[in-house]
């Protein structure tokens, strides 16, 4: 069911199918911000990642001397969560575990993800509560996809990523098979600070920067003109939009608790990268920002 909220400036609509965004309309405009998930290109508007961002290797990942089957940035975004608070500037969902999480995914878990309007941002909440009485891990992340503004197959370049803090290089992690990354990294050159957004920007899949490089990006179309900015704590970034002979009409801004596996990964889950350790009855909390420009 979808849920919306507004303010005078903007007016978001969430599915409670994955407790994802799937609306962000700027009431003065009428300009839609958010893909509006054509499955030509992808399906999705903005899922949440969680209990995995990304991939595990093969499939299949180990934890307490068993073995889980995962598929690709885990099952949450395929679930229904139950809407908990709805009031004129803000949703709440809420997911706990059950039988069928279970069979993926051995820890009891109460995941809320929360939406709140101010003024020409949105503050998105995620809350991860741990009610049982051995440690819990996991990975949670954003996936939100945002339009083009002025969109135009046969530019040469779509737009710019402007990255903060600032500097001319930053260390890439590069994806290899099967969604999962090499244990390299490579030096990534930012002239001017930002990165073009072309045909070929995406040829490697997502561009991924680790160790809390990057904390806010702004997306600006091809006259360098600001009008979508993300800003965050999480440790990992990921840029992305399909990579195919034209361009997609939407990009991808994502913050990562957490990354796929390292190729050839065999080691247990508890001792993954960026793997986030959530001790008996404790709660981690997180939030980013989407303002609008």
């Amino acid at each position: 069911m979808i849920e919306t909220i507004q303010n005078a400036i903007l007016t978001v609509s969430v599915n409670s199918y994955g407790a994802e965004l799937c609306s962000i309309h700027n009431n003065k405009t009428g300009r839609e911000y958010l893909w509006q998930a054509d499955p030509t290109y992808w399906k999705r508007h903005s899922p949440v990642l969680f209990p995995i961002v990304g991939s595990v290797w093969n499939g299949k990942y180990r934890e307490n001397g068993l073995t889980y089957s995962m598929s690709q940035h885990g099952f949450a975004r395929d679930m229904e969560f139950l809407l908990i608070k709805h009031t004129d500037d803000e949703l709440r969902y809420r997911l706990v575990d059950n039988e069928v999480t279970h069979e993926k995914y051995p820890y009891c878990f109460e995941l809320e993800i929360g939406y709140r309007l101010i003024d020409n941002e949105i503050q998105v909440m995620w809350q991860v509560h741990n009610p049982a009485d051995v440690n819990m891990n996991f990975q949670i992340g954003a996936h939100p996809a945002f339009n083009f503004k002025n969109y135009d197959e046969q530019a040469e370049v779509q737009g710019y990523f402007d990255l903060n803090p600032q500097t001319d290089s930053l260390q890439l992690t590069v994806i290899g098979e099967k969604g999962c990354v090499l244990p390299k990294k490579e030096n990534y050159e930012l002239p001017n600070g930002e990165i073009s957004i072309s045909k070929t920007t995406f040829n490697g899949d997502a561009l991924v920067f680790e160790n809390n490089q990057v904390n806010e990006v702004t997306l600006m179309d091809a006259s360098h003109k600001p009008y979508v900015q993300l800003s965050f704590d999480a440790p990992v970034v990921g840029l992305w939009s399909p990579a195919q002979d034209s361009y997609a009409p939407f990009v991808c801004i994502e913050p990562w608790y957490g990354r796929c596996d390292t190729v050839n990964y065999t080691d247990s889950f508890q001792n993954k990268d960026w793997m986030q350790h959530l001790a008996p009855k404790e709660t981690f909390n997180s939030t980013y920002n989407i303002k609008l420009i």
